[in-house]
């Protein structure tokens, strides 16, 4: 891969102070630019939270989701545990802003999250995670514990040993409540725990 690294710089925030580092992929691949957010000593074996980015979410607050109250999550167990978060740039499991913004439209005449994706020529889940791999090496980790509910990232980071899940459960609203109902049915979220 020919990925351009940016330098490091200090991001203090309303969560902590963290460091960041911006990688870019190729063109050919979209241009995509992800952020990662970590504690400057690392531990051994960090918590590392593989956040793909939810415009609606994770900067406007909406209730559609759960994604603003992970990120939030994440980025304050980071601080308490010198972990990390890996800011991948797939909106909305990689169907992009216009894509989600029709997939919300398809949502309002009550199809669900999956079925939206499907009725506009979407898999479940467009996401790919090679970029982890590659900026977890970029780190010089081999081992950690992943902060996530979805089995496809675990089963999709390749090369690194996960040596714990943990679990990310936030509590659902009057409209999240389905589209969590659904990540679970349908797409094998493990938010049991």
């Amino acid at each position: 891969m020919n990925i351009e690294i940016s330098q490091i710089a200090n991001l203090p925030s309303r969560f902590g102070n963290f460091k960041v580092k911006a990688f870019k992929e190729p063109c050919e691949n979209g241009c995509k630019e992800h952020l990662v957010i970590y504690k400057e000593k690392l531990d051994e074996i960090p918590i590392v939270r593989v956040h793909s980015e939810c415009l609606t979410g994770d900067a406007i607050g909406s209730l559609k989701c759960d994604c603003r109250d992970q990120l939030e999550y994440a980025l304050k167990l980071v601080e308490e545990t010198n972990g990390m978060v890996i800011y991948l740039r797939q909106e909305v499991r990689n169907i992009g802003l216009l894509n989600k913004i029709n997939a919300y439209a398809l949502q309002d005449k009550g199809l669900n999250t999956v079925e939206a994706n499907h009725q506009l020529g979407f898999a479940a889940d467009e996401r790919t995670y090679e970029m982890v791999t590659y900026i977890l090496h970029h780190f010089k980790i081999s081992k950690i514990k992943l902060l996530t509910n979805n089995p496809d990232k675990i089963n999709s980071i390749s090369d690194i040993e996960i040596v714990q899940r943990v679990p990310i459960i936030m509590e659902s609203n009057k409209h999240n409540k389905g589209y969590l109902a659904t990540k679970k049915a349908q797409m094998g979220h493990l938010l049991d725990e």
